[in-house]
């Protein structure tokens, strides 16, 4: 028997306070639906089997380690529908084309028979999220877990879920926690770093180089030279001061963000990726004397490793290297003294650089075990290098939650049309989006949006469907608006927040049935969040991520409707385009009954007349076309996330870590209208603290303008003589008032419109930018022109 079905109850509770799944030893993955994956198993491992959001059925298949057929098959699960059979090349609308390819390529590997295999399925008759299935492993082989399900529509049917895979090792050593992750591509170097070690090795310019934290937690230094400065008798080495100097920024962002300099000012190398997000760019690697004064002479250190490896290149030993050191985990604090705790790193994290100049590069294992930094247990790195021909993507990495996997910065569905008109992106919410457009820049951006229509890339924003008998129920407790009170076909800009009243995010709600919403906002935990509120509250709901399936596009400006009404089709028992009305929806489609199908909403977030287009991933780049073409005799232009701070500022528009965070709640953010605690007297998440945080508040938002041309910063402090009474949140220059603008969030005292306020610089006090409280919004405050 392959497989055996265990009491799960023990494993109820897997995340002692603390403590990470990665550091118990329990590998976690997820199945997106539409996907599959295949895990190494040993015999007495255990496995678990989790619904993250339910309604994802997933197919079970255990394969011997040399294929063979498993004559007993997988024991049936008690209470499941029975077997299924598992076959390649049959019931494909059920996978994406990636997911059958590396499936075929599992098997093509491993010459394995895929035909006629039997499976088992899970979650069938089980839809609500939660529920678990675990078994242990009785002889090694491979388990296939995979999530069939049909593509979602743009209305929401098959929205997706995922499917938590929770591997616990009968023997650690086989962990493939312990083991080395793939290499991205056909390496040119495989090289080990024992712990405690060095090695040194040669590049060529254009070459890429991986380090990798093999265990987790393990800091690595690393430096390099020019072999142009070492063939002259000059050491060209990464220099902290001239990189600090050149650059303004220490991650990776596309075009020049990120890189390293030596003393000539010369570029070396380029960050490419970045899996972990902290790291020390300005400290030394660890030398003796750090651990004489600590009472331990003669402890290995990296600075005297690094002597050792440059010793073949005639390089005069140095009592400390300056080195960028990836994954230690250091900051400088508010008196500038320099701390430490342990590394982010989690096994298999890794950072990628590109090689901008043929280098000898050093790379440590850290040898620290007198303190967290390497979690007092020193362990290996690993590099790889790979040939300049290879391409790989600019990202960093975010995870939502402590156990989750790493979310590499991923290209729009509009990257195609995009990447052809700008090269200047930045990372908005995990996906990188234009800042400004060449041939219009941010000026140019901005004036089209005031005076013509422009057509913005938002999809970084997120998107979860809410369905079930329960939606209403479940969205009524999480934001603060009147959900009961919201017709199908209507939207509604709210907020949600912690009981603390603090704002998770704001964003807008659809209605799209009865029991059916979606939830757009910019931050991923509003997923997390709304399932821990359903699971509270016992609620029969289903919260389903749909970011990765939905692509949207905002159409904004005086021209916005003209252009779009040459080409939205909606059925007659739709709101036509042109009689949509604000904070309205359509389900539509382009050009006619056979086009692509849309959701079209009268909503935007630039003070104009707007809409925001919904279409599915794969129809994005068809659905930039026909806009930019029906926008075309409307002078339409495309439109940066630098220009729409611009004009979000001067509409008053609020946006999260700018306005609002989670100790912020709505009224002090200016958005007091979304709490309605007069009129809705259901209970909802935050409501006591936001009664009293109305009556005893001492903040609320307001806006300033500045005496002069010079800008202010987020964070800047607000002062009446010596008394700090605010912060700045946001600021800008606004060409068509001709000012210099700002929201700040200031004590109610000194709110009134024409109070005079300071605005600190430098140390707050040695100087100030003189301005005046005005109301917001600064531009159109009747809000006509987003409702003509």
């Amino acid at each position: 028997m392959g497989i055996h079905t265990v009491n799960t109850s023990r494993w109820k509770h897997l995340v002692e306070p603390g403590i990470s799944l990665w550091q118990q030893g329990i590998e976690r993955d997820e199945i997106a639906s539409r996907s599959l994956s295949a895990y190494q198993v040993f015999a007495g491992d255990t496995l678990h089997i989790v619904a993250i959001e339910g309604g994802q059925v997933c197919d079970l298949l255990f394969l011997t380690s040399d294929g063979r057929r498993d004559s007993h098959g997988i024991k049936e699960i008690e209470g499941q529908s029975g077997t299924v059979v598992f076959e390649l090349g049959t019931g494909t609308q059920f996978y994406s084309g990636e997911a059958l390819a590396s499936l075929r390529s599992f098997m093509k590997r491993r010459k394995y028979d895929p035909v006629g295999r039997s499976a088992v399925r899970l979650f069938e008759d089980q839809p609500l999220p939660g529920v678990r299935h675990g078994f242990t492993v009785a002889e090694d082989g491979y388990c296939l877990i995979a999530a069939p399900s049909m593509a979602m529509s743009v209305a929401g049917d098959h929205a997706p879920a995922r499917v938590e895979v929770l591997i616990k090792r009968a023997n650690p050593e086989k962990s493939l926690l312990r083991k080395l992750p793939d290499p991205l591509a056909d390496p040119l170097q495989d090289i080990h770093v024992p712990h405690s070690s060095a090695v040194s090795y040669e590049v060529k310019a254009g070459d890429f180089i991986q380090i990798i934290d093999v265990s987790g937690r393990q800091c690595s230094d690393f430096q390099a030279l020019t072999l142009r400065g070492l063939d002259r008798g000059r050491e060209l080495d990464i220099h902290h001061t001239t990189t600090r100097s050149l650059m303004g920024a220490a991650y990776p962002a596309p075009g020049l963000h990120s890189k390293f300099f030596n003393v000539d000012q010369e570029p070396m190398f380029e960050v490419i990726r970045d899996t972990v997000g902290r790291h020390d760019t300005f400290g030394l690697a660890c030398f003796a004397r750090f651990y004489e004064e600590l009472g331990y002479p003669g402890h290995v250190n990296c600075t005297d490793n690094i002597n050792q490896r440059l010793a073949a290149y005639d390089v005069a030993p140095r009592a400390g290297w300056e080195a960028v050191n990836f994954f230690f985990n250091s900051r400088t604090e508010h008196d500038n003294a320099l701390s430490f705790d342990e590394a982010w790193s989690r096994p298999g994290d890794y950072v990628l650089l590109r090689a901008l100049t043929d280098c000898v590069c050093l790379s440590t294992s850290c040898p620290n075990d007198l303190d967290p930094a390497n979690g007092w247990n020193p362990t290996d790195i690993h590099v790889r290098t790979y040939s300049a021909k290879e391409i790989f993507s600019k990202s960093v990495a975010v995870r939502m939650t402590p156990e989750a996997k790493p979310t590499l910065t991923r290209q729009s569905p509009f990257h195609s049309r995009t990447s052809a008109l700008t090269g200047d992106y930045s990372d908005f919410g995990g996906v990188w989006l234009p800042a400004s457009y060449r041939n219009h820049g941010t000026v140019g951006e901005y004036h089209a949006c005031r005076e013509k229509v422009v057509m913005m890339d938002l999809s970084s924003l997120r998107k979860f469907e809410v369905t079930g008998p329960d939606a209403e129920k479940l969205m009524n407790l999480a934001v603060t608006r009147n959900v009961r009170k919201l017709s199908v076909g209507e939207v509604v800009y709210t907020a949600m927040c912690h009981e603390t009243g603090g704002m998770i995010d704001d964003g807008t709600l659809f209605r799209m049935g009865e029991d059916l919403f979606r939830w757009v906002c910019a931050e991923d935990y509003c997923g997390v969040r709304l399932r821990e509120l359903a699971a509270r509250e016992n609620f029969k709901a289903w919260v389903k991520p749909s970011t990765e399936q939905l692509a949207n596009l905002a159409v904004q400006g005086p021209f916005s409707r003209k252009a779009l009404e040459k080409i939205i089709w909606t059925r007659d028992c739709e709101t036509p385009l042109a009689d949509l009305g604000c904070f309205r929806f359509s389900i539509a489609r382009l050009h006619g009954f056979d086009g692509i199908p849309l959701v079209v909403s009268r909503t935007g977030y630039t003070g104009e007349l707007g809409y925001e287009v919904f279409c599915h991933h794969a129809d994005a780049p068809a659905v930039w076309d026909a806009i930019a073409e029906a926008g075309a005799e409307f002078g339409i232009a495309p439109f940066g996330t630098d220009a729409l701070q611009m004009v979000r500022i001067e509409a008053g528009l609020v946006m999260g870590h700018y306005e609002f965070d989670d100790t912020i709640d709505p009224f002090e953010a200016g958005i007091g209208f979304t709490v309605p605690l007069k009129s809705k007297t259901d209970d909802f998440a935050g409501k006591l603290a936001l009664q009293r945080r109305k009556e005893q508040g001492r903040f609320k938002l307001a806006g300033l303008e500045l005496d002069g041309n010079e800008l202010a910063e987020h964070g800047d402090l607000l002062f009446s003589g010596r008394a700090q009474i605010g912060v700045v949140t946001s600021c800008t220059r606004s060409p068509v008032l001709k000012k210099t603008i700002a929201l700040c969030r200031i004590e109610k005292d000194y709110a009134a419109a024409g109070s005079c306020v300071e605005i600190g610089k430098l140390d707050g006090h040695q100087k100030r930018l003189k301005a005046c409280i005005v109301p917001v919004p600064f531009y159109d405050p009747e809000r006509k022109r987003v409702r003509s």
